[in-house]
């Protein structure tokens, strides 16, 4: 199992970034996907989930109506579109597959004036 996060960066409050994650070495279309995030000095938290078929979302509260996970089978790709970034969004943030317990390096959004 590989997961492989990008599209991370520097963003000013209220900006926006499109997180990609690239998976291989399964069965991507079968599986549900996460997204986390470790703020710096916290604990690992949940942002979104996905489900195989994509028909069913879940966002956490922090980011319910600013966050969209989506997915594209094609290219065995999960996304967060992420707008109106606010500073404590800044964190590392992974993919994750909970079936195979897989994890990517995470990729840094900072969001910072």
């Amino acid at each position: 199992v590989q997961l492989v996060e990008s599209g991370g960066g520097l963003v000013q409050p209220g900006g926006s970034l499109r997180l990609s994650c690239a998976a291989s070495g399964f069965t991507f279309s079968s599986n549900a996907m996460i997204w986390y995030r470790q703020p710096p000095g916290k604990e690992r938290e949940l942002v979104a989930t996905i489900s195989s078929t994509g028909g069913s979302t879940y966002y956490a509260a922090s980011v319910q109506g600013r966050f969209t996970i989506s997915r594209d089978d094609a290219s065995n790709t999960v996304y967060l579109q992420m707008n109106s970034l606010k500073p404590e969004d800044t964190a590392v943030y992974y993919c994750y597959v909970p079936r195979f317990a897989g994890w990517g390096q995470g990729t840094q959004v900072t969001v910072s004036s």
